[in-house]
């Protein structure tokens, strides 16, 4: 898996918005102005850095090598994950799918309802 492959897959969430509020290295996605995914390159790796619940983030720190608490985020709440790693790309994309779905939960009933959850 590449940030390539990793954006077309997440072009497909609804209401997804990329930009590079950093700087041209870091594509950043948001829904309704909320971040969920970072997708950038780091000592020349790949990766993406996600939200999720802090609980499920420690136990894949635990058992992934290439899953860290989250570069330049809160690393209670976001984990990056670097590609071609011991964590599959399937793996990858759930976790940007929970991220993007933790993100969705956390917005008005309004907007969930406009995005077609709830």
């Amino acid at each position: 898996m590449d940030i390539k492959q990793l954006s077309s897959f997440i072009d497909q969430f609804v209401e997804v918005e990329g930009s590079h509020p950093f700087g041209p290295d870091a594509l950043v996605y948001k829904v309704r102005d909320k971040m969920f995914a970072i997708l950038a390159k780091r000592e020349g790796r790949e990766y993406v850095t996600v939200k999720g619940a802090p609980e499920d983030n420690e136990v894949m720190c635990s058992q992934f090598s290439d899953i860290t608490p989250g570069y330049h985020t809160n690393k209670k709440h976001w984990v990056t994950i670097y590609f071609n790693g011991d964590a599959e790309d399937g793996l990858v994309e759930d976790l940007c799918e929970r991220s993007y779905r933790l993100v969705v939960s956390k917005l008005s009933k309004a907007n969930r309802t406009q995005l077609g959850f709830d």
